[in-house]
């Protein structure tokens, strides 16, 4: 994951909320008219069949689809006056004194009946294509750990690329969160957080890596790690997926080809150091263009404010890190999930749009949002356990782990923050350190804590996306 999900609303056409409209002008009137009396009309309001020989219910028939929305006579007037009704032919021709009279006497003629609103467009249609490919970006940079598999040496150069990570992983997720919130000012003003951000980012981790594996081939892997990840996190802020895939060409052919082919050592750190440069041309190229847009002046968000997705971001990947040791084949499936689970977010969106239309009491709408989580997050999580399956690896921790990061997007769509940040940190602290003290082994460890933290999340999900508010 390179930074939390933007879900900007998307458009799409608006569909026709009358099914009806399609049948014939005629049936219809003749079958409103023929209805009996709604006692909704006006009390004490008797309405008869329309017959051939009244000019009033000829008329009446006429005017049902307009005079029919009609709540007070003196709409009807206003009808029968835009249709060029003069006094004289209305006492000639209808019998009736005044055009008030004629109108009040349609009035009664016509069912009420107001047609609903039209069904607005889905404002969060996802993009298919696009979540696909963002799926595949989260997963193609494993390509280059294969290519180089051994060139960090010992276990202590593969701890210091963990931690690297680790800390690219918290930096990008808050920095992401940043940009995207100055990204609603302009595209200057998030272009400017990123190029202040990003080599920030690629210090902290870089440092970390050589803190932690010590001078050698390891903390410089560390170091074009962190570079990659800086560069993929603005080029996704900014929208420019097709360069990132293009960076990763070539590891990911290479990596393709080894079955069949073996390159030699100069290729194997050759490769991946050309995505790295390639990655980074393309995110400079991006910045670039954003910062040729005019400036525009608006609120700087305070700093605090992206602390908490950070946090999520280093809960995320120490949950990841810890499945992988377990279960490598897992993460891949996980990594994988990712481009559907941005797909569901933007349904469960539109899906919660939808319920605001359809729902008259909060209730209902309650039971329609609540409805939709469930069937958007087993949505995801069914795919996710034929992939435990196929893989091998166990499909009860795996599903845990995908509920509990699935969730945490989607509440963090919302602006939930910390609400979502906390369970993801506690399970982290619990999965990392329980297994040191010797009580429960680690996949025990994992069960426990991402059992409560999707619980929690679940919780929090349920009670605040079961507002209208948090729609609106």
């Amino acid at each position: 994951m390179s930074g939390p999900l933007p879900l900007r609303p998307r458009g799409v056409h608006a569909r026709r909320a009358d099914p009806g409209q399609a049948a014939g002008a005629d049936d219809t009137l003749a079958l409103r008219l023929a209805r009996p009396p709604r006692p909704r009309t006006r009390p004490g309001v008797t309405l008869r069949p329309a017959r051939a020989d009244d000019p009033v219910d000829l008329l009446a028939a006429e005017l049902a689809e307009e005079a029919g929305a009609a709540v007070h006579p003196y709409e009807v007037a206003a009808l029968l006056e835009s249709q060029g009704l003069t006094g004289d032919r209305i006492q000639e021709t209808y019998g009736h004194p005044d055009l008030f009279s004629l109108a009040d006497a349609v009035f009664r003629r016509v069912p009420r009946s107001h047609p609903k609103p039209p069904v607005p467009p889905d404002p969060w249609r996802p993009d298919h294509l696009r979540c696909a490919m963002r799926g595949l970006l989260f997963a193609l940079p494993g390509t280059a750990y294969v290519l180089a598999q051994g060139v960090w040496g010992s276990a202590s150069g593969l701890y210091g690329l963990i931690a690297a990570a680790l800390v690219s992983w918290a930096w990008s997720q808050a920095l992401s969160h940043r940009a995207y919130s100055r990204l609603t000012t302009g595209r200057h003003e998030a272009g400017r957080t990123l190029l202040t951000g990003a080599p920030l980012g690629v210090v902290a981790a870089s440092v970390t890596g050589l803190l932690v594996a010590g001078p050698g081939p390891a903390a410089l892997f560390a170091l074009g790690q962190s570079c990659y990840l800086a560069a993929a996190g603005l080029l996704l802020v900014l929208g420019h997926e097709k360069l990132l895939a293009a960076a990763l060409l070539p590891v990911v052919v290479a990596a393709a080809a080894q079955p069949w082919w073996q390159p030699p050592e100069l290729l194997r750190t050759g490769l991946p150091l050309l995505t790295v440069l390639l990655a980074v041309a393309a995110a400079g190229h991006a910045l670039r263009s954003a910062l040729r847009v005019t400036p525009v002046p608006g609120p700087v968000p305070p700093l605090v404010r992206s602390l908490p997705y950070g946090l999520f971001g280093l809960a995320a990947g120490a949950l990841t890190a810890v499945a992988g040791q377990q279960e490598p084949y897992a993460v891949i499936v996980l990594t994988l999930s990712m481009g559907p689970a941005e797909w569901l977010l933007y349904r469960y969106r539109g899906l919660a749009v939808a319920a605001l239309h359809a729902s008259t009491t909060p209730g209902g709408f309650r039971l329609r949002a609540v409805r939709a989580l469930i069937v958007c997050g087993g949505a995801y999580l069914v795919p996710l356990a034929l992939g435990a399956v196929l893989v091998g690896a166990s499909a009860i921790r795996l599903l845990l782990l995908g509920a509990v990061l699935w969730t945490a997007l989607l509440l963090q769509a919302f602006g939930a923050g910390w609400s979502s940040a906390a369970p993801c940190l506690a399970a982290a602290v619990v999965v990392t350190a329980l297994p040191f003290t010797g009580t429960v082994s680690t996949p025990t460890a994992q069960l426990v804590a991402c059992t409560a933290a999707a619980t929690a999340l679940l919780v929090v999900a349920v009670d605040r996306l079961g507002r209208p508010t948090a729609h609106a």
